[in-house]
């Protein structure tokens, strides 16, 4: 089964996200994609992982999350990948001008879910809701990032929306 849970910038899509799964029984992994470049992202994850604590195991992986979930399949009954936001800002970062390889390690992602059992929740932040960016690489990360969420929301077989904290089930 796989959730997808999108919202804007801190409308609660994690704490969300971490209390479906916590209610669930058996194993769980986090998948995080965050990457510490300076001081004020590493206290954020920081945070994230004491708030998690012993409950969880923890994967990092930034670019290549389809390799590791396949790494971990059927290791876990609940997988939380958080987020996609992060992770195409990796890829756009990681490959510049390369449509081809960014698509085809998309395309890895979704299909390793397809072998996954138990649950998969995907967290991703609504980003379309906004202004047009007035500057190119803005742009194509929003565009980019609309796609995925797109292409998640679509193969999800629950989708949940969050706003100002409370989660909205659209599909």
């Amino acid at each position: 089964m796989v959730i997808f849970v999108t919202g804007g910038a801190r409308s609660g899509k994690s704490d969300f996200a971490q209390d479906m799964a916590e209610k669930r029984k058996g194993k769980r992994l986090f998948l995080a994609t965050a990457q510490a470049f300076d001081e004020e992202m590493e206290k954020r994850i920081q945070k994230h992982q004491e708030k998690r604590a012993e409950r969880w195991e923890t994967l990092e992986e930034p670019i290549f999350i389809g390799k590791a979930l396949r790494s971990v399949a059927g290791s876990y009954n609940t997988i939380l990948v958080d987020c996609l936001t992060l992770w195409m800002s990796n890829l756009l970062m990681e490959f510049p001008d390369q449509d081809e390889e960014i698509r085809e390690i998309m395309d890895d992602f979704f299909q390793s879910m397809e072998g996954i059992t138990g649950m998969v929740i995907v967290v991703s932040n609504e980003v379309g809701a906004g202004i047009v960016p007035d500057n190119k690489l803005a742009r194509d990360y929003r565009d980019r990032l609309g796609f995925l969420n797109q292409a998640v929301a679509r193969r999800a077989d629950e989708t949940y929306l969050l706003c100002a904290g409370i989660p909205v089930k659209i599909k």
